[in-house]
């Protein structure tokens, strides 16, 4: 009955490729086989040292980093991000965040993590799209990893303007000090892992993990879902 009732739903409301635009078949979701095969990972997570955690040498105490894909303006892979920020779509947060998690299993990368935090929204951004896509993409990791996330103890208490178009400076300027541990002692000694959608200049995750330095014991690793090229 279920099998039926999915093709049955599939005829009326067809699923469809973010990247590509072709249906979806049985088995495929938010992307068809032949755009996830072709998505230009980074494979950073199998390096020490690999250019994303270079991003932050110097800025803050950091365990590991990575990020799935390398995202570029033009490529039709740009379109998975766009769906999951302003389309509405929180599922493909969800789908990727399972992706990448499966992907990223077995190297080790999230071993002794305790936490997932999802870098938050300023809660008027919040209302206005309905839903922090961060929040969705580590609702995917746990699914896969078992590791709880926390979204209440990390609260970004100013509304900054867009990162986009705005120079290397400006951007770090944009995100001083916009955010606030709440409950510190719930991180205390643990390993928390940073989750954002997309890493272009570092700001954004530095300023989150340094809202933390004053949290004994702490360690921070940062998992992004695309980073800029």
């Amino acid at each position: 009955m279920a099998d039926w009732m999915s093709a049955l739903a599939r005829l009326f409301f067809p699923r469809h490729c973010v990247v590509c635009g072709s249906s979806l078949l049985a088995g495929e979701d938010v992307l068809c086989l032949a755009c996830n095969m072709g998505m230009p990972r980074t494979g950073f997570h199998l390096h020490r040292d690999n250019p994303v955690e270079r991003m932050f040498w110097g800025k803050f105490p950091l365990e590991r980093a990575t990020a799935y894909f390398h995202y570029a303006k033009g490529s039709g892979y740009r379109s998975i991000l766009h769906r999951l920020k302003y389309g509405g779509r929180r599922d493909v947060g969800e789908v990727m965040g399972r992706f990448m998690a499966a992907e990223l299993l077995p190297s080790g990368f999230f071993e002794g993590i305790d936490v997932v935090v999802p870098v938050p929204l300023h809660r008027r951004k919040q209302r206005m799209r309905g839903y922090n896509q961060s929040e969705y993409i580590a609702r995917g990791i746990s699914a896969v990893t078992g590791i709880p996330v926390e979204t209440g103890a990390v609260a970004r208490v100013k509304d900054t303007d867009t990162q986009t178009r705005k120079s290397v400076y400006e951007r770090w300027e944009n995100v001083r000090d916009i955010f606030r541990v709440s409950a510190p002692g719930l991180f205390a000694g643990k390993h928390l892992l940073l989750v954002d959608d997309v890493l272009t200049t570092g700001a954004t995750l530095t300023a989150c993990a340094d809202a933390f330095s004053g949290v004994e014991g702490v360690r921070i690793s940062i998992l992004a879902l695309a980073v800029a090229e």
